[in-house]
């Protein structure tokens, strides 16, 4: 039995960041199981925010590894996010994770999967909806005075009408 679906969406603008996720799990291909879970948290005594798409157990153990790597590194995200990579590249048990994050604090935003990318835009997105919610914010950044929340919340409704996997029920942090 394999939970999935979601879709995040990163924006960064005028010094903030903010990350939304959508609510959705879906069982196999067919079921909607939840449809008000939350896949964005604030962790490291609220200075760091992340947003986890994929498997959910694959999502949830590479977030508690991604918080046992800030405790390590005095929360330095760039130096916690390449040491989980190197550890996703290297551990067998790790390799074979279905997941990936989105992870920003008050400076600096990443994606992290096998690899940490700084998106040059300031935006990113993850999961199946994800395309949808990154060429909905780019737009919305590029033709609007939005801040970096609605932004965030607006490309994800966009990608709840478009996604079967991504529903309406947002989370929203700021950081």
């Amino acid at each position: 039995m394999e939970f999935k679906g979601t879709t995040i969406c990163a924006v960064k603008r005028n010094g903030e960041t903010a990350i939304a996720g959508d609510g959705q799990v879906t069982l196999s291909e067919s079921v909607i199981f939840k449809g008000n879970a939350v896949k964005v948290k604030r962790i490291y005594d609220d200075k760091v925010v992340i947003g986890f798409a994929g498997s959910v157990a694959d999502a949830f153990a590479l977030s508690e590894k991604f918080e046992e790597m800030l405790q390590k590194y005095s929360g330095n995200l760039m130096r916690s996010a390449v040491e989980l990579a190197d550890l996703w590249r290297t551990q067998n048990a790790m390799r074979r994770l279905e997941a990936m994050m989105i992870v920003a604090d008050k400076d600096t935003l990443l994606l992290v999967s096998g690899e940490v990318i700084e998106p040059e835009s300031g935006i990113c997105a993850i999961g199946s909806g994800g395309n949808y919610a990154l060429a909905a914010a780019r737009a919305l950044v590029q033709n609007t005075d939005l801040d970096c929340v609605e932004i965030a919340e607006k490309a994800l409704l966009i990608a709840s009408e478009i996604c079967v996997y991504t529903n309406d029920h947002i989370t929203v942090e700021k950081v």
